[in-house]
């Protein structure tokens, strides 16, 4: 039976999910949703490189095994709640391949499968609902300080945070991932598509010459965790704006071998258009942690 793909109702399930739970603070506790179900969570250290969990099934049973490769307790728990995002999503676990009762999930790469992307975007509303989420920014300052800091206190990774957070606050700020000279995966937040003009950078865009991750991607050692900041102009990064003072800080995620950066406009003041963008572009590329 086909179903219609919508990822802002994944994300939604998730929400609704964690508060049916009863989680009402951060971090999410995904182990007792699991053991509610039955399902047995084990970490693995010989996962097939690139996987980073797989669902199990046999008959009505299910398990989940995660990936350990990646030492990061974000990443992981990313991994767990991607799973569950397949167990529980409609449709997921009859129309999904499963070989020899496994399913593997590979992260770190920016995948168009729509239920990956699905499982992606329930996972994200489970581990940092809306309503918690908007109300932990307040305690936090604008920019990649932010960012770390709701990485820490939700326990997920620093691009699944970063990303959530361009959706939820308030600043003017843009997400940037990219790999050596060529952009993975961007987004913005609401206030920064109201400027005037914004061009979304899409995936596999060059990154423009001149801005501090370029240089930062063309000169450091690979699988590095340094960070930058420099002061420049959003003009750098999108064509067609006034001039704007903006915050562009960068960190190498280390194995992934990616960097994030984050742009935060500090001159807010600037009388652009408001212009829409369109929901298909943020849709058609989805990041898979």
């Amino acid at each position: 039976m086909s179903r219609r793909f919508n990822l802002d109702d994944a994300k939604g399930q998730g929400e609704k999910f964690a508060a049916d739970e009863g989680n009402t603070s951060f971090p999410v506790d995904l182990l007792a949703i699991a053991s509610k179900r039955k399902i047995i969570i084990e970490a693995i250290t010989d996962a097939e490189p690139g996987v980073s969990a797989m669902l199990l099934r046999d008959g009505n049973t299910f398990g989940i095994f995660y990936s350990t490769a990646i030492p990061s307790l974000g990443f992981q728990r990313f991994s767990i709640a991607h799973e569950l995002g397949h167990y529980f999503l409609e449709g997921h676990v009859d129309q999904m391949p499963f070989d020899g009762g496994m399913h593997a999930s590979r992260a770190g790469t920016f995948c168009r499968d729509v239920f990956e992307q699905e499982a992606d975007s329930f996972a994200s509303g489970l581990l940092m609902p809306s309503r918690l989420f908007k109300r932990a920014l307040n305690g936090f300052e604008d920019g990649l300080a932010g960012v770390k800091g709701l990485a820490d206190l939700c326990q997920t990774s620093l691009t699944a945070t970063a990303i959530r957070y361009a959706e939820l606050t308030e600043a003017a700020t843009a997400i940037i991932i990219s790999t050596g000279k060529t952009v993975d995966f961007a987004c913005l937040s609401p206030a920064m598509k109201a400027f005037a003009k914004l061009i979304w950078l899409r995936p596999g865009d060059l990154l423009p010459t001149g801005t501090l991750t370029a240089n930062f991607n063309t000169q450091r050692d690979q699988f590095t965790e340094d960070e930058l900041t420099d002061e420049t102009d959003l003009r750098l990064w999108f064509d067609g704006m006034r001039p704007r003072d903006v915050i562009e800080e960068v960190i190498g995620l280390g194995r992934y071998g990616k960097t994030l950066t984050v742009v935060t406009c500090t001159d807010t003041d600037g009388d652009g258009e408001d212009e829409e963008e369109e929901d298909s572009l943020r849709e058609s590329w989805t990041p898979h942690f």
